[in-house]
């Protein structure tokens, strides 16, 4: 498999060409041509203004980069990825999730029938590096995240799929007993409006039971007078108010936990203030290894009280670096 180029004429593909599949079609096709890079697994790297990729054990030639063909003869280092005009890097991987959430206009969608979104969505977060999965909480806008949510839907539908979690700590698989996620979310109601970025813990006791807290960022006076916002995991097969599926449930309660032992650096519970004291929920739907996503319900506890969303969908990405937050939180 190979791919000549010269540059004093057009690019001529030999036939057997493999190609990105669907979505990275669309970013190297439909938009004007960038600088891409490559490094193989001798450190080196070559350039270009058009993509052809094949698999590590095949001849890879820049497309019209006016390097030779190198022969490569294991794996990259690291995956292909745009050289931006401003010098930052773009990696194709995190490219893909978003164009497969907000594809362009003129793009013909795919019958959704004919697969399963949910199950691809995942397999596009899989293939991304643990260390490069928090790019998404700046590269996805709010209305990919919407549109997560919807797609999360339809894992239900695939048996195998819906077997799967999103978290370790969930599913006892490492043995971990505390995780850290970075969250986003955008709009909502006065005071939740103001506190757009924040971090998430979940953590197990030795009661069986797992909890887990939101800490406060950016508006840090503000945002910390809610703290420590302690909520209960459960698992849960459908969102109460809407009746659609959904893998968790963060029941905050009124706060009061009687937690028998604390992670370290975590302080003692205490009684939510308005509105996380008003019946508060956070449905969550499980999108990729170490991505969840959620909605917030305010149910309230008067029984007339009709249910509402506190706030739009949050994303939520585990954060695998080796101390995410300092003692004191």
């Amino acid at each position: 498999m190979k791919a000549m180029a010269a540059s004093s004429r057009p690019v001529q593909i030999s036939h057997g060409t493999c190609f990105f599949p669907f979505s990275r079609q669309i970013n190297t096709f439909c938009r004007p041509r960038r600088r891409l890079c490559y490094t193989n697994s001798k450190g080196l790297k070559w350039f270009g203004y058009g993509v052809c990729v094949s698999p590590p054990s095949f001849e890879v030639a820049a497309v019209a980069g006016g390097r030779e063909r190198a022969q490569v003869s294991a794996a990259w280092d690291e995956g292909p990825y745009e050289l931006l005009p401003n010098g930052k890097i773009q990696y194709l991987d995190e490219q893909d999730v978003v164009t497969f959430l907000d594809p362009p206009k003129e793009l013909i969608p795919l019958d959704p029938t004919t697969y399963n979104p949910a199950a691809y969505l995942w397999k596009k977060i899989e293939v991304i590096p643990e260390e490069r999965r928090h790019n998404l909480l700046h590269l996805l806008s709010p209305r990919c995240i919407s549109r997560a949510w919807g797609i999360a839907g339809t894992r239900y539908d695939d048996p195998k799929l819906v077997k799967k979690m999103a978290s370790s700590l969930l599913q006892n698989k490492d043995g971990s007993t505390l995780e850290y996620y970075n969250c986003i979310k955008s709009g909502g109601q006065i005071p939740i409006a103001w506190i757009n970025h924040f971090k998430k813990a979940l953590f197990s006791c030795k009661d069986g039971k797992t909890y887990g807290r939101f800490i406060g960022m950016g508006l840090a006076g503000f945002a910390n007078s809610f703290n420590p916002l302690y909520f209960e995991v459960k698992q849960l097969k459908e969102v109460m108010s809407t009746e659609h599926p959904c893998d968790l449930a963060y029941e905050f309660g009124d706060g009061l936990f009687d937690f028998h032992e604390y992670p370290e650096g975590f302080p003692a519970s205490v009684k939510h203030r308005y509105p996380f004291n008003d019946q508060l929920v956070v449905y969550v739907r499980f999108v990729g290894p170490g991505v969840l996503v959620g909605q917030a319900w305010q149910e309230g506890k008067s029984l007339e009280q009709v249910p509402r969303k506190l706030c739009s969908e949050i994303l939520m990405i585990k954060d695998y670096s080796p101390r995410p937050l300092p003692e004191k939180q």
